[in-house]
């Protein structure tokens, strides 16, 4: 459930980063066995459509007019993405807890997010902020993806 939780504290920066994360981990068979993911997760317009989606987000989030994450069609979003993406990562048994746990930690990762994110604006910028952020979400999506195995703690990955 480890990757769970890491994927909502993604989802609590980026919304669509973990619908495009578990898009291309079942494209890459990298999700678990018996996950329950649709058959076309993987297919290639699915996940040219999640990342594409995420990329949006990614520019968008530097753009003045951006809304804030902690509205509440950002924070459903965001607890919908990660809760799909948490339940996708855990073994079929504790699908519920892990959608849950990834739910959860989206929303409230989105309010410290938001703290820091705040913060760091006033000294370096809305632009420098957001991509370092952005920079960050990247990071800790790929390295998810790729120990997915050691995250869960089981083997068959």
């Amino acid at each position: 459930m480890l990757a769970s939780f890491l994927m909502g504290l993604v989802g609590g920066q980026r919304g669509m980063m973990p619908l495009a994360t578990v898009a291309v981990a079942a494209a890459q068979n990298r999700l678990p066995p018996h996950s329950g993911a649709p058959p076309s997760l993987g297919h290639p317009a699915i996940v040219a459509a999640t990342v594409a989606l995420a990329a949006a987000e990614l520019a968008g989030d530097k753009m003045k007019s951006a809304p804030n994450r902690t509205i509440a069609i950002g924070l459903a979003t965001r607890f919908m993405t990660s809760a799909i993406a948490g339940g996708l990562l855990a073994p079929r048994r504790q699908r519920w807890l892990a959608a849950a746990l990834g739910g959860t930690t989206a929303v409230l990762a989105s309010h410290l997010g938001l703290r820091a994110r705040l913060a760091a604006i006033s000294r370096h910028g809305q632009v420098s902020t957001g991509l370092v952020e952005d920079a960050v979400v990247l990071i800790g999506a790929i390295a998810i993806l790729r120990n997915l195995e050691r995250l869960s703690g089981r083997q068959g990955f």
